[in-house]
Order: structure tokens, then sequence, then C-alpha cells
């Protein structure tokens, strides 16, 4: 299995998860959001949210230390979905990076940037309106493919449209049909269906209680708005990396990424924030089993904390005193020192009967 289905699965068993489960005045709830247990633990991780959210955790990590299957990984995401639903989350393990072909520091630099969200605006042109007709029919060559048209509407205008091959299959895929109020990105020919016009409701009877009912919209057919998309510095790296662009993003493993590409980036990323077009999003990296990784990428860890862009990264161990890899030091839970003394440490404890019994309903 590889490496990023390992990080996959580790998430997806925390999928549930919505946040710490506490309440107003900060205690935790016994259950709550997904969570069950580790009060205490669950009450020092909403601590941190709010001190990462007042900006006053800057250089600093955490360290959620505690034995085997006690919900470190857990609680991790609970800080991530606390932050909020664009929060990037990302997790792997220490013992990943040795049995990667790339260098170890470029994998941390990955992951890193990986947990950076840039959230862009830009303005877009969109066709909006009801759909009064649509028809669609095979070509006469053969081949299958189908065109037609399609006339639109708002309140004070309508226009007919032809459809070529391409946007009859985005329709199609949409399910779109007369009474529609649909929108179409002209740059990229996306096709919404914001729901179905209240015209059109009190035509027909057959409406189903999931069917959302709008407006038709007013005004011209073809509107400009802005549009908001969230990426992470490492897509925008493997963006800018590779000749074939964004397909780059579909293409697996990217391999490492030159040093020059990612200062590109940096300043462009600099400029779109000058100009007010974008805004970082800090994610969190959670790196588990904390105490497989050595001196080198420590080393690297700790001058990442003190970096502008850096994410919030949460480690996880369950060792006591042990030696450091790459010396012949040993450190509490395998960490150097002078990186402990950059981490915040939350302890976790077993899960008592109770709380296994509420885990399994």
């Amino acid at each position: 299995m590889s490496n990023e289905a390992n990080a996959l699965d580790r998430v997806d068993a925390h999928s549930h998860i919505r946040g710490l489960g506490l309440r107003d005045d900060m205690t935790a709830r016994v259950a709550g959001q997904g969570m069950v247990g580790q009060e205490k633990a669950r009450k020092a991780a909403g601590v941190i949210v709010k001190l990462i959210k007042d900006g006053r955790l800057a250089g600093r990590g955490i360290l959620l230390a505690g034995p085997p299957g006690t919900g470190k990984t857990a609680i991790a995401m609970g800080i991530a979905r606390s932050l909020g639903n664009e929060t990037p989350f990302t997790a792997v393990s220490g013992s990943e990076f040795f049995s990667l072909e790339m260098n170890r520091t470029e994998s941390l630099t990955q992951n890193l940037r990986r947990c950076i969200g840039v959230r862009i605006r830009e303005e877009t042109e969109l066709l909006e309106g009801e759909v009064v007709d649509i028809r669609v029919e095979e070509t006469t060559s053969g081949s299958g493919e189908k065109t037609g048209f399609i006339v639109i509407r708002t309140l004070d205008m309508e226009s007919r449209f032809d459809l070529g091959a391409r946007m009859v299959e985005s329709l199609d895929k949409e399910g779109v049909t007369s009474g529609d109020v649909i929108s179409i990105d002209k740059a990229s020919g996306k096709v919404t269906k914001l729901g179905r016009s209240f015209r059109t409701s009190r035509e027909y009877d057959a409406m189903g209680p999931q069917v959302r009912l709008v407006q038709t919209p007013s005004g011209d057919l073809i509107k400009r708005k802005e549009v908001v998309h969230t990426v992470t510095l490492h897509d925008i790296d493997v963006i800018n990396s590779r000749a074939q662009g964004f397909l780059a993003l579909f293409a697996g493993d990217t391999g490492e990424i030159r040093s020059e590409v990612r200062t590109q980036v940096d300043a462009n990323v600099a400029q779109w924030k000058e100009e007010g077009r974008a805004t970082l999003v800090p994610g969190v990296l959670f790196i588990d089993e904390v105490h497989m990784l050595d001196i080198e990428c420590f080393s690297f860890l700790n001058r990442a904390l003190e970096a502008e862009t850096a994410p919030i990264v949460v480690m996880a161990s369950n060792r006591g005193i042990t030696t450091i890899r790459g010396t012949s030091y040993a450190s509490p839970h395998g960490v150097p020192v002078d990186l402990l003394d950059r981490l915040l440490i939350v302890p976790t404890v077993p899960l008592t009967d109770l709380n296994r019994e509420s885990i399994l309903k």
C-alpha cells in the first residue's frame, strides 16, 4: 500500500470528527462532535485553538504524548476542524519519510506546503438564467456526437444558444431540463444547476421535497461575479513545476520540486496578497510516530516553525525517554530538547471501559 493510501486511511478513520466537542466555557463534553473521552486533553487543545485564532502561537508546535489508541489523531483532526472547514489537514507518519525515494527534507517541505491554503478571488463571466427550452439530437455524421440548442431567459431578456457536444454532455451530466435555473462559467464551461424556478413549480405538480426553488434571475444573461477557490501552496508548486500545468495535479507522484519554483510561487502569492486577490489559510500538519524522525528532520522542523508561512504542526509520540535517531542522545519522546522547548505538550491517557462502550455505540 502506498504512503498516500496510508495517510488517507488514517484520515478516513476519523472523518466523523467535526470538532473538539467543547462547551462555550471550554469544558469538554463526555461525547460530542465525534469525540469521546480525553476531556482534559480536549480542553487543552481548545485553549491551543484559541491561541491560534488570536495569533499567539507563532513559532511553536504541539506534541500529543500518550499510549497508542488514545485518540491523538482524532484530537489533531479536531483542532483542524475547530479552525474551520476549509482548514487544510495532512496526516503523515514519521516512518513514511524513510520509505520514500525522495529526500526526507523535500518530503517534509511538500507536506508543510500541503497545509498552507491559498484562497484566491477571481472575477469570471457567468451565463445565468432559467432554461425555457432545450433540444438535443445526434449529428448526421454517424459519430454518435450530439448537438442542439438551449433557450435561456431572465426576467428582462431571452436568448438562444447553439450547443456543441461538450456542452451537451455537461448539461446531461447535471440533468438540466426546462424550468431549471442554471449557471454556466464562460471560461471553463462548467454547468451548475441552481434549482427549479418558482414559475415552474406552479406549472408542475411533481415536485419532490429535495427540490430547491429559486427565483428567475433578472437583468442581463451575462453577469460578472467574483468566485473564490482554495488551493494549497503545494498544488501551485506542482502546476508550475510541470510542462502540462494544471493537468500535473492528476499525474500522481510529482517527485522533487526545484527550490527556484517555490521561490517564484512564494513571490507570486505575496503579490496576490498585496493586490487583495488572495489570502493564506494556515492548516494543520499531523506527524504521527514523530520519534521515528532523525536529527536532520528535527533540525529542519525547528527552522520551519519560524517561517512566515508555517502551518500548525501537531506531533504525536507514544515513547518516554528514548534515543534520538541519528544520535547517541536520549530525550523525552525521542524529540531534541531545543525543539521540545518550542512545543506545547498535551498528554493523553488510556480510555476507560465507559469510553470504549460509547465509541462502539
